[in-house]
């Protein structure tokens, strides 16, 4: 199916994201929440195994990050919250049944500013952001006595966030910005990893289509299975073109959840679409409703770091960084944190002159390691990146020995000041030794002089690395190429 979207017509998105939070314990209980790499049912107790009699214990710490959550996202907070049962027969919900929230979440409301397609920016609406425990994990495997499928209790009860967006997003990139947005709150809020290829952060998305310039919203299909920003966009891409070619071709769009194949890129049905009745929601008997006060919303406040934007304006008006720079910088907390301890270190290096390097050099070797990789996972510490573009100001050495420098500083956490005098890079510019090799490297190519004379500028570049590999970089380019230019006219 072609991936070109007929812009006949208008894609309408809402999506549901579930957000683990990085609680202690889990939601209703006090086993141990982390359950990645874990040894199967080893995390469990009568109650998130939903043993009769067994009786749910609200996590403050979870309510404290979900609330946290909506004053980030400019949510409204009710003065009262509740939890529901949800009920549905599904296997990884041993109980049959999952305590959520239905009528009166933690927020209501609030906006996620997100990148358009033509890249201006605007604000996604929010229907809600409620609390719910997670369900079990299926593992679904197969063998020469046939498929089967086994059940891990370690992931049931821990805490998930679920936000709703309102059915305002109009493409695959604007619902892929719209993710990337909300993990990067999440990091910086330090309420969950949100690493979707661990389940951290679960999306399913809702799409219809429309003719353009059509009021009314068409059949919605919700998707599930997408497990990265990638599959996102590949799966509302190709949902949004399966549903236009239906509907040129006569046929009718059927509310329905879909899954998606990520090997061939299509979505497949699952079930029929349940409804908010389906789930018969009615308050859980066995918690209490919650008075969610001005003091303890004020408590919450307190607690909320410095945000992306907040820290993306500072970072403009402190440092003199560009728009460009700052975005780099701040999409991380990690990162930016990491920038600011190196400015920390000596306030005399040019904090632009760090960014660059943080921008460049040190994200290229960090890369290397992952995409979710950061300084902090190196042998590497923001002093040391101070000090050596301290180095590189000073002139003390060149700016291609000051990467060769931070290649072995990668390899090994040495300090760069031992690498330069190891390594014999310090700068040398004694105009009589750069003289000597010069005129060594001119009576060696006698050629790229003549083309220089005949009017070839190249040949100079040529000559001048030359230079610098005889001086084994260890010279400035710009003294170098006037020294050149100097006795080739002469």
């Amino acid at each position: 199916m072609s991936s070109e979207i007929d812009t006949d017509f208008e894609p309408v998105i809402g999506l549901e994201v579930h957000i683990q939070l990085k609680t202690q314990s889990k939601m209703f209980c006090g086993c141990e929440r982390a359950y990645f790499d874990t040894e199967p049912n080893s995390h469990v107790c009568v109650v998130c195994m939903g043993m009769p009699g067994s009786l749910p214990v609200i996590n403050r710490q979870a309510v404290v990050y979900t609330v946290m959550a909506g004053l980030a996202l400019n949510c409204n907070i009710p003065s009262e919250a509740k939890f529901d049962r949800k009920n549905y027969p599904y296997p990884d919900l041993m109980k049959g049944y999952q305590i959520s929230q239905f009528d009166q979440p933690f927020c209501e409301a609030g906006t996620l500013t997100i990148q358009t397609d033509d890249g201006t920016q605007r604000d996604v609406q929010l229907e809600r952001i409620h609390l719910e425990e997670d369900t079990a994990r299926l593992i679904h495997r197969s063998d020469s006595e046939g498929s089967y499928s086994l059940l891990d209790l370690n992931r049931a009860g821990s805490p998930l966030m679920e936000l709703v967006t309102k059915p305002n997003i109009r493409s695959a990139a604007e619902a892929a910005s719209f993710l990337k947005r909300l993990r990067q709150m999440a990091r910086y809020l330090d309420i969950s990893d949100a690493n979707m290829e661990k389940g951290q952060l679960r999306c399913d998305a809702n799409i219809s289509v429309r003719p353009k310039g059509v009021s009314e919203l068409g059949t919605k299909v919700e998707i599930k299975n997408m497990n990265s920003f990638r599959s996102v966009q590949k799966a509302i891409d190709y949902e949004i073109s399966r549903q236009i070619s239906r509907i040129k071709n006569g046929e009718r769009i059927i509310q329905e959840t879909r899954g998606f194949i990520d090997s061939t890129g299509e979505t497949i049905s699952q079930r029929s679409k349940e409804g908010a009745s389906d789930y018969r929601y009615f308050p859980e008997p066995d918690l209490p409703p919650l008075s969610l006060t001005d003091t303890f919303i004020d408590e919450v406040r307190s607690l909320m770091p410095e945000l992306p934007n907040s820290r993306l304006n500072r970072f403009t008006d402190e440092y003199q960084l560009t728009p460009t720079e700052a975005i780099t910088l701040t999409d991380s907390k990690a990162r930016s944190s990491a920038y600011e301890k190196a400015l920390q270190a000596d306030e005399t290096v040019d904090p632009r002159e760090i960014a660059k390097w943080f921008i460049g050099e040190v994200a290229k070797h960090i890369n290397e390691l992952g995409v979710d990789a950061e300084l902090s996972d190196t042998k590497v510490t923001p002093q040391q990146i101070s000090r050596l573009v301290k180095l590189v100001e000073l002139k003390e050495i060149t700016n291609n020995a000051g990467r060769e420098v931070l290649s072995e500083m990668f390899a090994g956490g040495r300090e760069p000041e031992d690498l330069v005098k190891s390594l014999g890079l310090k700068q040398n510019n004694d105009a009589e030794v750069l003289e000597s090799a010069i005129k060594e490297v001119l009576a060696n190519n006698p050629k790229a002089i003549a083309d220089y004379r005949g009017g070839k500028e190249s040949a100079i570049g040529f000559l001048l690395g030359q230079t610098m590999r005889a001086t084994k970089g260890t010279a400035d380019a710009n003294i170098v190429r006037e020294l050149l230019l100097t006795l080739i006219n002469n």
